[in-house]
């Protein structure tokens, strides 16, 4: 899978996808200290322990960059930013079942605008799954070459 490259200066607002999440029922925010245990357990029963140990990266930053989707006291989708690299986007994701209603934008560009807000002029999505999904909501850009990015050497569990 490509990287991707987002330019932050020309990214569309936050507040109508964080509307769309929450006329859902979901609501977008940042993920405090505490609540590091149900989101790193959220992320590894669906997409393993690799993306929770990013994740946890961005659990020691100050302030914390991780965002979280939730309804009704639990967590259905998380977003992280400066976890695996300087001005990297991910890893992220949406429980299956909250797809397809605006969820993943709204934690996509939240993430997007706390590298803005950091300084960054320009964002990287590291190993970009859905590029479709990543150019429409913030037009990025596939980096050529780029794969498999910092995503190549990577350990194995012993047989």
């Amino acid at each position: 899978m490509p990287d991707m490259l987002v330019k932050l200066l020309d990214l569309p607002p936050l507040a109508p996808a964080v509307e769309r999440a929450e006329a859902a029922g979901v609501r977008i925010r940042r993920a405090q200290a505490f609540e590091i245990t149900p989101v790193r357990s959220f992320i590894e029963e669906t997409w393993g322990q690799g993306w929770s140990d990013e994740v946890s990266v961005g659990f020691a930053n100050k302030p914390v960059s991780v965002y979280i989707a939730t309804s009704e006291g639990c967590v259905v989708g998380f977003g992280a930013y400066e976890c695996t690299r300087r001005a990297y986007f991910g890893p992220t994701g949406v429980a299956e079942s909250y797809r397809k209603k605006g969820i993943g934008a709204a934690l996509l560009l939240a993430c997007l605008w706390g590298l803005r807000e950091m300084g960054y002029v320009y964002g990287i999505i590291g190993g970009a799954g859905p590029t479709e999904f990543y150019a429409r909501i913030a037009g990025a850009t596939v980096i050529p070459d780029s794969s498999p990015g910092i995503y190549t050497d990577l350990l194995k569990k012993k047989a």
